[in-house]
């Protein structure tokens, strides 16, 4: 019975998923170029609660090619991300560039719109006063919106740590928009 309640909720939640909305039908590939402020250090749960949200002096710019998969059934795409993380006046000596894969998950899918996450391991190269590691993690919330047939539009906030592996894990927090074309 417990399945039940646990299946029951998931079920719910995609409903009309029979396709992936990150894509354009048929589709096989995608780009997506991100854009972003910062909102300044902190854990993870600053994500989810934008009154947490303390605007630093950083743009962050992603690059992202996705192809369509499934995890547990449910609309997913794996990703190859290119960071570039730009740090000024306060936040000076915080940039840095990095690479990673990561998956994200459509958890909602409701007419046209979709709503979901992600997480991903990341390599960047250098450290400094906020992360001591060069191995970082990126967890991502999003909501998209289906705006033309190829083409999708989301909201987006990102966290990079490093999990606690190292001290100090401050953590980078970002939240931007993205634009996505699919072929």
């Amino acid at each position: 019975m417990r399945k039940i309640y646990t299946v029951l909720p998931l079920a719910l939640l995609t409903i009309g998923a029979n396709a992936n909305p990150m894509f354009a039908p048929n589709a096989k590939n995608s780009v997506t170029l991100y854009v972003a402020q910062g909102t300044d250090k902190g854990t993870l749960f600053k994500l989810v609660n934008p009154s947490l949200w303390d605007i630093s002096p950083m743009t962050m710019v992603m690059a992202q090619y996705s192809q369509p998969s499934e995890i547990f059934r449910l609309p997913a795409r794996i990703n190859f991300n290119i960071v570039q993380n730009i740090a000024y006046e306060s936040c000076h000596g915080l940039s840095f560039f990095g690479g990673g894969i990561s998956w994200d998950i459509a958890l909602v899918n409701w007419n046209g719109f979709y709503i979901g996450g992600g997480i991903g391991p990341y390599y960047r190269d250098n450290r400094d006063r906020w992360v001591a590691s060069r191995l970082f993690f990126g967890e991502k919330f999003f909501i998209g919106k289906n705006i033309g047939k190829k083409w999708r539009g989301e909201l987006f906030t990102l966290h990079f740590s490093n999990g606690d592996f190292t001290e100090p894990n401050y953590g980078f927090n970002f939240f931007g928009l993205g634009v996505n074309y699919s072929f």
